[in-house]
């Protein structure tokens, strides 16, 4: 991993230099990367390490972009409630990470199912009026709200893992 870092950390840096036009959070995904790398699995050597590499900062960058634009629409639902339900910084991290383990758990899901297991869940809508709000059967909320839960439950059991 060393040497990997050593030959290659310095062109990640600019190629997502180039794409990002920031050479900070070039920097900060390089790191981020190349920490991914850690804690995962790579075999060495490998073939092809630019390569390589720039799928795995690719994927980086998009779960940053993700994580900021959740941020960012979590920040402008705060600013919009009344001034007497101000949050702590304290709960407002709690909630943004709670956030971002849900967007990570329902990652993959397409938006119907998605918006299916919201209003469930965070709505309490009844089956019937998902449907009618979504355009789609009552057999189809089922079975997106069963794939909701199931990845939910897939990805508790592998982050236990």
């Amino acid at each position: 991993m060393h040497c990997l870092y050593r030959d290659h950390s310095s062109w990640l840096r600019g190629w997502l230099r180039r794409r990002l036009g920031d050479g900070e959070r070039a920097a900060d995904l390089t790191q981020d990367t190349f920490l991914r790398l850690i804690t995962g699995t790579v075999v060495h050597p490998l073939r092809e390490p630019r390569n390589f590499l720039a799928t795995v900062a690719k994927r980086v960058m998009v779960d940053h972009l993700r994580r900021r634009t959740l941020e960012q629409a979590y920040l402008a639902a705060l600013a919009q409630e009344p001034e007497l339900l101000e949050v702590s910084p304290e709960d407002r991290v709690l909630m943004l990470e709670t956030l971002l383990q849900l967007d990570a758990m329902l990652d993959g899901l397409g938006p119907k199912v998605r918006m299916a297991f919201f209003l469930a869940q965070l709505d309490g809508l009844p089956y019937a009026q998902i449907a009618e709000r979504l355009g789609v059967s009552l057999s189809s909320v089922t079975k997106y709200i069963a794939r909701a839960t199931e990845q939910c439950l897939l990805f508790i059991l592998d982050a236990r893992t």
